[in-house]
């Protein structure tokens, strides 16, 4: 598994080819590009997580890429960071009384 790279401030139009073609430059390959998409619209929210063939150059590709103009948007392009595992105590920080959509994480909690 290569370095795993966040992008981020895609323009919505931006789609898998075009952020693969970006990441491949100078003959670098990329293994799988996941664009993150809004749950209830299925519409992209703007970022990206790629990940390439081999960690060989990932954090100069990083320098490389990051603040690069993209349609009109200067793309941030750094190290993905890992996951957090999920569990109630995640579910409680996404549903705290300062959670902007509280009413929201109110209603899923009661419903489910």
């Amino acid at each position: 598994m290569g370095t795993r790279i966040y992008v981020g401030n895609l323009p919505f139009s931006a789609d898998e080819s075009a952020v693969r073609s970006l990441f491949e430059q100078n003959e670098r390959k990329v293994e799988e590009v996941k664009l993150i998409t809004d749950r209830d619209t299925g519409r992209p929210r703007g970022f990206a997580i790629v990940e390439m063939m081999t960690d060989e150059g990932g954090s100069a590709l990083i320098n490389v890429l990051n603040g690069q103009n993209v349609d009109g948007r200067e793309i941030m392009v750094a190290e993905a960071k890992p996951r957090r595992s999920g569990g109630s105590d995640q579910a409680e920080r996404r549903c705290s009384p300062t959670t902007a959509h509280w009413s929201r994480c109110f209603r899923s909690a009661s419903h489910g």
